[in-house]
């Protein structure tokens, strides 16, 4: 509640009027303003009525008069003693137009979103049922009141079913960020105002309020939201999503490619075959086929059931979910193929060997990147042409590794040989098998769920 005393046009008194919470306003009122008239004090009724327009969704002021009759030493608040209820005002506040979709966003995508205020409880339970943050008015809504009576492990008990907090204190809103992090739950808190600051700071992740809210609120959070938006949070989650799904997209290439040159180079030895890779080879591959197709996953799109899965652990590293022995199975499958081609070749006295055995495993390369934009759906059900930076990156990549086998002057730098059509056709299937290899694991994933993806 709030007070503010006035001086009196007439008579040289000091009138003290009253506004806030309408259970503290009443409770210290004997009268009331009831047509005109000046009645008994009805508190029941008042606060039934209060009780009713909270229902609707109303924040509902209780607005209060008095003669400032203190003598002197009197407390402040005998300001507030035997004042005149003047009435009850209901503000409607609507939540912006997108908040209930972010809202059902977040809870698909496994993120429980807890609604604290200091709104009268039956407020606080109406907007949280607009919103889908409650579903049913059994859902409990804890009060500041009921919250000083739990110590620590008793609310860290209930937390985690408590989707509403209503009346509470500055302070509350800290107890309540430290018991959902004893519960393991990875905390978002947002704020505005400078009580908030001590669980802002706490939170895992603090976010305030860029137009409302105070400096200090935004010296402790960990990020600023410009527009005041929740949606603008849950767009945020999903843009975040979508890039690290995009950083495992080029690890498991890099990895995956670095790993099958690593294994030709080091097991045509052991099998009694010569060199099969010059240098100029190896570097043409890091700079060329890794590089521009690797960078193009940058541009990948968001894949459409990306804020329906479950959020990852903190503590998830990024070659959990079977990215490392990915990496390792399509290193060897790309060294078999180059290996066995250049096997194939030199058996039947062909002399491009080294020419085939360098265009299967930079094509294999072009064919894995193909079928990795997404680690469970086929490249058929996301769309071939659904981002056309990587169709340019492989189709340019191409283009220059052919000319490292037809323009004379880039063969004579890398020693290659043209190819016949038959050889070239060759080299295109084989390479294709990693194409197939990788969709049939995406295939095995989705019927068996070995790897589901954070």
């Amino acid at each position: 509640r709030m007070t503010t005393v006035h001086a009196a046009s007439r008579g040289g008194m000091r009138v003290a009027c009253t506004k806030g919470a309408p259970e503290r306003v009443v409770a210290s009122c004997h009268q009331m303003w009831l047509a005109g008239a000046v009645i008994p004090l009805d508190e029941r009724a008042v606060l039934a009525q209060a009780e009713r327009m909270a229902d609707a969704g109303l924040r509902v002021l209780a607005v209060a008069v008095g003669i400032d009759q203190r003598a002197p030493g009197d407390p402040v608040e005998a300001l507030e003693d035997g004042q005149l209820l003047v009435g009850l005002v209901g503000l409607l506040d609507p939540p912006r137009s997108e908040a209930g979709d972010a809202v059902r966003t977040c809870r698909a995508a496994g993120i429980h979103v807890v609604m604290i205020t200091g709104d009268h409880p039956a407020t606080a339970r109406a907007i949280a049922q607009r919103l889908g943050i409650v579903r049913a008015r059994t859902d409990r809504v804890l009060t500041g009141g009921e919250l000083a009576l739990l110590d620590d492990a008793a609310l860290q008990a209930v937390v985690d079913h408590v989707r509403v907090y209503a009346r509470v204190a500055p302070e509350d809103k800290l107890r309540i960020v430290k018991a959902l992090q004893a519960h393991g739950e990875y905390v978002a808190m947002t704020g505005d105002g400078v009580n908030d600051a001590p669980a802002l700071k706490r939170a895992n992740i603090g976010i305030a309020m860029g137009r409302e809210g105070t400096d200090v609120a935004r010296e402790a959070a960990h990020m600023v939201l410009l527009d005041d938006n929740f949606a603008t949070i849950v767009h945020a989650v999903r843009e975040g999503r979508h890039i690290y799904d995009n950083i495992r997209r080029f690890v498991r290439f890099v990895l995956s490619t670095n790993a099958g040159e690593i294994w030709t180079l080091f097991l045509a030895p052991f099998l009694g075959l010569p060199l099969p890779l010059l240098p100029i080879h190896i570097l043409w591959m890091n700079l060329v086929t890794d590089g521009l197709p690797g960078l193009a996953l940058s541009a990948e799109p968001g894949e459409a059931e990306l804020m329906a899965r479950s959020p990852r652990p903190p503590n998830e590293g990024i070659f959990a979910h079977g990215l490392w022995q990915h990496a390792v199975w399509v290193g060897l499958l790309m060294a078999a193929l180059a290996l066995g081609t250049q096997a194939w070749a030199i058996r039947t006295g062909n002399a491009h060997w080294q020419t085939m055995t360098f265009t299967v495993l930079t094509l294999s390369q072009l064919a894995h990147i193909l079928a990795i934009r997404s680690e469970r759906r086929s490249l058929f059900a996301l769309g071939v042409t659904s981002n056309p930076w990587l169709l340019v990156a492989v189709a340019v990549t191409l283009g220059l590794q052919l000319m490292t086998i037809y323009v004379p002057a880039m063969a004579r730098l890398f020693r290659t040989a043209p190819l016949t059509a038959g050889e070239l056709a060759a080299c295109l299937g084989i390479s294709s098998v990693v194409f197939v290899a990788v969709e049939l694991e995406k295939y095995l994933v989705r019927r068996r769920g070995l790897y589901a993806e954070g």
